[in-house]
């Protein structure tokens, strides 16, 4: 056999190895070496291998320190001429019915009636691209006159997410609605950023197939992706970061790109999902993105448990996680949401006790569904819990699980007049959750306004609701600091500012507080080394350098 450069290389490492090579290298494995003679080597070649370094740096003028602010200059964004020179140019290209400067439009694009986030600017313009290739157009055009640019599906975000402080034009992805590419066979399926998720499981549920992640009814696949958004089975199925093989992106000077091709695992090259998945559109306008389906489970079950107190119901989900029960779903109900439930009759004709209220959701086999519901049922006794609740059949599943489903939008029926809603989440660890749900009740109470607490024990995330009238300014800054004091307080708990819901505008500050200087100026590097001119969603999960 012809030798190759695997030969050439293994009897290299042979030569070496008998210590038959010319090299000194051989040589010196031939000495004796004490354990005191290697450390000093090892120290001397470290040293200088790092004053070497150090002299490079300062040589070249490099300064690794990511946090100094020379490093991020400010952003020059194109004047009011530049941006109508834009909107000329791509009416040119796309067509006049390519872009609106309608009013209601601009409004509708840069405010939400359900976000605590909202500013005065809005977006100069709305793009409605239909294709990938359309996108990469606008962004070119752009990136040419120096016009931010805000990504829009579903506007179901609640954190300012898609908010215009610099104006520029909103890219909403009506029309890139469809399934592309469905693989039946490999359990995965391609899909446009306005491609909801409900949507999408009732035009595939006859193929015994759904997809797990289940946020806001409304909520549309590029809003997802852009958030890393979970919801009532994240507990079983885990987050929309678990559940993306690969995505299309158009970066910021219109360059198209994938970033890796569909088997479940791979392990080539830079995790790119993984820097995409929760970038909420700072870094690219996501076009495709290709889903993970699961099975639809045989067997459903679900049941409802009330308890005296909050503890008792956090104290119960814990227990449920801790002892290894896949449950499918795991949820918090307080009493004021259960009480907002029964007179709005929107589980008619069940009526549930005003008590704080666990869900349980149970999915598998048959066999596998009883075991798991005998094992959890004997757990809310030792907590005071009452006994389970359980659906007759499925149309008396789908009513009980309704009742968590529709939890945000009774509470914005129920909303006293002249009151906005004000929602926010945080997340602690298990151990943590009991103390801060109370602690978060307790506060709410204090406000002593019409506000409910709701959450996803299963995985330690829970919800604030509070209405409040937003034209009085002490009431929104007691509103105000109240939600900041609860962040803080879960931050303190070692947990996390945002379990869903993202960063977006409103909490750019408490992202700084819970991973520090140095990490956020690591992901602000990288948005710069992506987007120099700070194009897209600009004054997301970090302010835009000034």
């Amino acid at each position: 056999m012809p030798p190759t450069r695997f030969t050439s290389a293994r009897k290299s490492r042979v030569i070496f190895r008998r210590g038959k090579g010319t090299s000194a290298v051989p040589k010196l494995a031939a000495l004796s070496w004490s354990p005191a003679r290697a450390g000093f080597l090892a120290l001397a070649t470290g040293g200088a291998g790092f004053a070497a370094g150090i002299a490079y740096n300062k040589s070249s003028g490099q300064d690794i320190n990511y946090s100094r602010t020379s490093k991020f200059p400010a952003p020059n964004y194109g004047s009011i001429k530049d941006m109508q020179a834009a909107i000329k140019e791509i009416r040119s290209v796309l067509g006049e019915e390519s872009l609106s400067t309608d009013d209601e439009d601009l409004k509708l694009h840069g405010y939400s009636e359900w976000s605590p986030s909202n500013i005065d600017t809005l977006p100069i313009a709305v793009v409605y691209p239909k294709s990938t290739e359309e996108v990469s157009r606008i962004m070119k055009t752009c990136h040419k006159w120096k016009v931010p640019i805000i990504g829009y599906s579903g506007g179901s975000s609640l954190e300012g997410n898609y908010s215009s402080p610099h104006g520029g034009f909103s890219v909403d992805f009506m029309h890139m609605d469809k399934i592309m590419e469905f693989h039946e066979e490999d359990l995965d399926i391609v899909v446009q950023p306005s491609c909801g998720w409900v949507d999408l499981n009732t035009k595939i549920a006859d193929r015994g197939l759904f997809f797990p992640v289940d946020p806001s009814p409304s909520a549309k696949f590029g809003g997802m992706v852009g958030t890393n958004c979970s919801g009532t089975n994240a507990v079983r199925y885990g987050t929309m970061k678990d559940w993306v093989l690969n995505m299309t992106v158009v970066l910021a000077d219109g360059t198209i790109i994938k970033t890796r091709n569909r088997p479940r695992k791979s392990a080539a090259g830079y995790n790119l999902n993984g820097i995409f998945v929760g970038s909420e559109g700072t870094l690219g306008l996501i076009t495709e993105i290709t889903l993970k389906l699961a099975v639809i489970p045989k067997e459903f079950s679900v049941a409802s448990a009330t308890f005296p107190t909050i503890r008792d119901a956090a104290n119960t989900a814990s227990a449920v996680v801790r002892a290894g029960v896949p449950v499918a779903a795991l949820e918090f109900l307080d009493e004021i949401q259960m009480g907002v439930l029964n007179r709005g009759g929107y589980t008619a004709p069940i009526v549930f006790e005003e008590k704080p209220t666990l869900f349980f959701k149970f999915s598998g086999t048959k066999a596998s569904v009883a075991d798991n519901i005998k094992e959890v049922e004997a757990i809310p006794k030792s907590h005071r819990g009452a006994a389970f609740r359980f659906a007759r059949d499925k149309k008396e599943q789908d009513l009980l699980w309704s009742a968590r489903k529709q939890a945000l939008w009774s509470l914005l029926a129920s909303r006293p007049e002249g009151t906005e809603l004000w929602t926010t989440d945080v997340a602690v660890p298990y151990s943590k959750l009991a103390t801060m749900i109370e602690t978060s009740t307790k506060g709410l109470k204090d406000l002593g306004l019409f506000s409910s607490i709701v959450g996803h024990l299963g995985d330690g995330n829970f919800h604030e609701a509070i209405m409040y009238h937003k034209t009085d300014p002490v009431e929104s800054a007691a509103v105000e600091k109240h939600v900041k004091t609860m962040i803080i307080r879960a931050l303190e708990m070692d947990g996390t500012s945002t379990g869903e819901h993202s960063i977006g505008f409103f909490k750019k500050h408490e992202l700084l507080q819970e991973v520090g200087p140095e990490t956020v100026a690591v992901m602000k590097s990288i948005k710069q080394a992506l987007d120099p001119y700070w194009l897209l969603n600009p004054g997301k999960i970090f302010d835009t350098p000034s």
